[in-house]
């Protein structure tokens, strides 16, 4: 029996020093080294001020603001830089027929009509829906293009000035093939608030 034990306990050992220990300390001081400030979440600072992170959805809910994605956690985006109301990544799991997706996505449509009665175009589903994570910082060009008329409304800017910022804002494909076209949140709001 201890002719058995010995080889499975030593491999047990070696393989946890190896993938627990030795791998972890090497992908980290490689990404430190070549990545450090994707490594580090992607912060973005306002002077000394931590704003939040290019890769996480913040919560905006004022009529100046671009608003992004729900989170799945609850009626409000994440937020990882309010301990009051951190919820973490989720996914809905909410089929079409279920009454709290169908709750969810009336009262988001409400309050878009609400914020911006005028307008009439038609919602752009990722307004409405929250992504897979419920931590998606983007949003589609028509989304932003949704809000340009609240945004300028409610800055006294020029639907042509924030269309520009909007277009300033807006990625490409990932290596010109892979998703959309897409609109960070954070960045186009901090540029808004660089302007007024």
């Amino acid at each position: 029996m201890k002719n058995l034990l010995r080889p499975i306990f030593t491999l047990f050992f070696f393989l946890t020093i190896v993938t627990g220990v030795l791998y972890p300390i090497l992908v980290t001081g490689i990404s430190q080294v070549a990545f450090p400030f994707q490594a580090n979440g992607s912060l973005i600072k306002n002077e000394e001020t931590l704003v939040g992170s290019k890769l996480i959805g913040q919560d905006f809910t004022g009529p100046q603001y671009f608003w992004g994605r729900l989170s799945a956690t609850s009626g409000t985006a994440y937020n990882a830089f309010d301990q009051a109301t951190l919820t973490g990544s989720s996914g809905s799991n909410l089929g079409p027929l279920s009454q709290s997706l169908i709750d969810n996505v009336s009262g988001r449509v409400e309050l878009f009509h609400s914020a911006d009665p005028n307008n009439r175009s038609l919602i752009p589903v990722d307004l409405v829906t929250a992504s897979a994570s419920g931590l998606d910082p983007h949003i589609s060009v028509d989304a932003a293009n949704y809000q340009i008329h609240r945004v300028a409304l409610a800055r006294q800017l020029s639907e042509e000035e924030v269309t520009a910022l909007v277009e300033q804002f807006t990625e490409k494909r990932q290596f010109g093939l892979f998703g959309d076209p897409r609109v960070n949140v954070l960045l186009l709001n901090l540029a808004l608030d660089g302007i007024k």
